[in-house]
């Protein structure tokens, strides 16, 4: 079994000292998918939801997500991000708009919770501006597809099953 990096001797949680680490490149890309009804799907494609355009908030939304995720998730270190990026994959056919979320860093720990925290974020934006129309949206596979830098080296998602 592996060590558990975020206890100490007694058990108490702490954070990961990363002091000697040295600065290196670090990425990251999530995804997440928001499943809906096909006339709220339509309203957001053809920009007829009255809390305005969805897709662009839910971007700000995933952006702003990626910076503060050391206040959202307790043992994160504060990064200096150098780029984010948020994008969505509509899926006319399954109702489904995929998100996208790239993260950027050049520090001693890595970007994958910013990345998964940005995916979530926009996800939840989808579905907190679309409420009125459809509770019943599906927020679903959030998930680390790749990721590389740092001491673990490259991971990319199998996608064989």
């Amino acid at each position: 079994m592996a060590e558990f990096t975020h206890l100490d001797a007694e058990g108490r949680v702490r954070m990961v000292d990363v002091t000697k680490k040295a600065p290196t490149v670090r990425t990251a890309m999530a995804s997440a998918e928001v499943y809906m009804r096909p006339d709220t799907f339509d309203m957001i494609r053809d920009h007829k939801v009255k809390k305005g355009n969805v897709l662009e908030t839910a971007r700000i939304a995933g952006v702003m997500a990626a910076k503060r995720t050391a206040d959202l998730i307790p043992m994160c270190h504060p990064l200096k991000l150098t780029h984010i990026q948020v994008d969505f994959e509509p899926d006319p056919i399954k109702h489904r708009i995929g998100i996208r979320a790239s993260v950027r860093a050049i520090d001693q720990t890595g970007v994958e919770m910013e990345a998964l925290t940005a995916a979530a974020v926009a996800a939840l934006t989808i579905y907190d501006m679309c409420k009125a129309y459809d509770r019943e949206m599906t927020i679903a596979a959030i998930q680390l597809i790749e990721k590389s830098g740092g001491k673990s080296g490259t991971y990319l998602r199998r996608t064989d099953g």
